[in-house]
């Protein structure tokens, strides 16, 4: 649902205050300036970036995953500080337009900058990734202790992935480990076993963000012609995570991993788990690993994110699906400072009740966390 400040009301308005002291799980932020991850790059790193530069999987250089009509990356208009930096730089106008405004408990931060993930030179690549956790560590957590980091990794680089997460493990500024969706193979495969293996045994929930480059095209048919196709798109990457992670095993091998799906939407997990039901009835002897229904496995392993939140034309369809998945795998974001971003006043057009709205609101990210 898209922010309407025209129609904004203050906190103090508003009938109730069931949506003050939430828990944001996707806020973006960003860097000042080009330069500025470079001060947290080894020396070698940054005069490869200046004399090399980055190599990235994705095959279109020059165009961007956004329209020309939504600036800076698809960010809301309002959101650029007067300062001149781009909208997720200034912690002070993040302050007033989320934080503060609404008093945030806990917000979990997913930085969509850096490359590190998408990066073709694995080396260049871990070295972005350790660049980013410094940068959110002293810039943003260390002056604001409601903001959390997400660790970030090169996933091609496996022993380097593993020691990241090592290296942050039980350090209570970083909440999650964020691992691009769009990996060169599905991410249930055994080459990523290890990595996924770390986090649970470090304690680290794994945050799995829409978007991201893996070098293969978005849809199973090929490169779409219109951005109207490529959004969509997130929708078939998340199902195409979900069934790979339940069918190739990983919870079954990794009992203790936890995983959020990020900013994809969450109408469409109930038809999946149905489905996958449905096939596993007949095909059962192929998974022989697998000793619980999918569903079973989904339900207890993942959880998804408000935004963007689906709005069927009977609102009360919303109150099934959100019944389907699940009250307490539902998790509450903004996607701040984007410009779909959901505001919490005006999240849910369909009542919900009290109840309930606490567990999304807060509740169960405390628990998923395991924040206060």
């Amino acid at each position: 649902m898209n922010i309407h400040l025209a129609n904004a009301k203050s906190p103090v308005e508003t009938e109730g205050k069931a949506h003050l002291g939430f828990v944001d799980c996707d806020i973006h932020p960003m860097f000042k300036s080009p330069t500025e991850l470079q001060e947290f790059l080894p020396k070698r790193w940054r005069e490869h970036a200046a004399t090399v530069g980055r190599r990235s999987r994705g095959p279109f250089a020059a165009t961007s995953s956004y329209p020309r009509i939504s600036p800076g990356n698809g960010m809301r208009g309002n959101a650029w500080p007067s300062n001149g930096g781009p909208p997720g730089s200034d912690l002070e106008l993040m302050r007033s337009q989320l934080l503060d405004l609404f008093e945030v408990r806990h917000g979990i931060m997913l930085p969509l900058g850096g490359g590190a993930s998408d990066e073709r030179n694995v080396d260049f690549g871990a070295a972005l990734a350790t660049a980013m956790n410094d940068w959110q560590a002293t810039v943003w957590s260390d002056r604001e202790s409601r903001l959390l980091g997400s660790v970030q990794i090169s996933l091609e680089n496996q022993n380097a992935a593993i020691g990241e997460i090592e290296k942050r493990a039980g350090d209570r500024r970083f909440a999650q480990v964020m691992i691009p969706p769009r990996s060169i193979e599905p991410l249930g495969r055994r080459r990523y076993l290890p990595i996924l293996e770390a986090c649970a045994a470090n304690g680290f929930p794994i945050a799995l963000h829409l978007g991201g480059v893996g070098g293969h095209p978005p849809t199973g048919t090929g490169w779409p012609s219109y951005y109207h196709e490529e959004h969509p798109s997130y929708v078939q990457t998340n199902e195409a995570l979900t069934t790979s992670l339940v069918i190739e095993g990983v919870f079954e091998r990794v009992p203790k991993l936890k995983a959020v799906l990020v900013e994809g939407g969450f109408a469409w997990l109930p038809a999946l788990k149905w489905r996958l039901d449905k096939h596993f009835t007949r095909m059962r002897d192929e998974v022989p690993h697998l000793r619980r229904l999918p569903s079973e496995y989904i339900h207890d392993h993942i959880w998804v994110t408000t935004q963007p939140i689906e709005e069927p034309k009977r609102r009360e369809d919303l109150l099934d699906i959100l019944e389907w998945i699940g009250w307490d795998r539902v998790m509450f974001s903004t996607d701040y400072p984007h410009w779909d971003q959901d505001d919490p006043r005006y999240a849910f057009r369909t009542h919900i009740p009290d109840a309930q709205k606490r567990m999304i609101m807060r509740d169960n990210a405390l628990a998923f966390y395991g924040l206060d």
